[in-house]
């Protein structure tokens, strides 16, 4: 058995990794902690808040009791927020407090790109405009070119909630570019797992979405690879193309 742990930021789409537990039809366990949000806000500040290194040890000890072997934080606005140095700071912390590799959902993005062979994205953001562009340019820092993107306006995770796939497809369909190799769909918040390959197939490429990201990220750095293409290219990809990047002062496994 192999055990992921999951700190979430509040309540939103975390439904959707009981989800990706059966679409991988392994012994894949990944226990979820849900951690205080704060305000909740698609703005700077509040997300600067929500990704304090406190409300993210929260849940570190209940979810090591549930076997944990590897530690991630599920949240793209949470990670991404504090920029490229501080999202370092944030994992680093949490390796420490935890004993164990860590990662985050936004450091996830930019080692999935480089697993599907990817250098050039779209992003296709729920978030206001102001965002959007942080994440581009945390993405940018790692070496991804963002060459496209769309936002979806959202003011809070609740409301990105709420989103179906009619609305997320629509966004995708935005973002896309001719030069992007893959499209990215950032945010915990949103309902995607049951539907990425239509994704897929809607814009005809790879389609990175925050909760995939997360649960690949966590398997990552247990050394574990899967089949399931359900789940998207990202879980198709046999032979691992990623032998790069590793966020500095992170405890990871390679």
């Amino acid at each position: 058995m192999t055990t992921v742990g999951l700190l979430y930021p509040g309540h939103a789409a975390e439904d959707d990794f009981p989800r990706t537990e059966i679409l991988l039809d392994t012994d894949i366990r990944l226990p979820l902690f849900s951690t205080e949000t704060g305000e909740g806000a698609y703005r700077a500040d509040a997300l600067r808040e929500q990704g304090a290194a406190a409300r993210i040890a929260e849940g570190v000890e209940e979810l090591r009791l549930a076997g944990a072997e590897a530690l991630v934080w599920a949240s793209s606005g949470g990670s991404f927020g504090l920029g490229w140095d501080g999202a370092h700071e944030q994992i680093a912390a949490l390796a420490r407090t935890a004993g164990l590799p860590a990662s985050s959902t936004s450091f996830g993005f930019v080692h999935a790109v480089r697993e599907v062979g990817a250098a050039r994205v779209a992003v296709a953001a729920p978030y206001p405009e102001d965002v959007t562009g942080l994440f581009a340019q945390f993405l940018e820092a790692g070496g991804v070119e963002v060459v496209a993107a769309a936002s979806g306006g959202a003011a809070t995770a609740a409301e990105a909630a709420t989103w179906g796939p009619d609305e997320v497809k629509r966004l995708v369909r935005e973002a896309d570019d001719p030069d992007a190799e893959v499209v990215l769909v950032p945010d915990t918040a949103l309902h995607t797992t049951a539907y990425i390959p239509e994704l897929e197939e809607l814009i005809g490429k790879p389609v990175l979405t925050a909760n995939q990201v997360t649960v690949w990220e966590g398997l990552r750095l247990t050394d574990r690879r899967t089949w399931a293409p359900t789940l998207g290219t990202l879980f198709a990809t046999r032979e691992p193309v990623l032998r790069q990047l590793e966020p500095k002062g992170i405890e990871v496994r390679e």
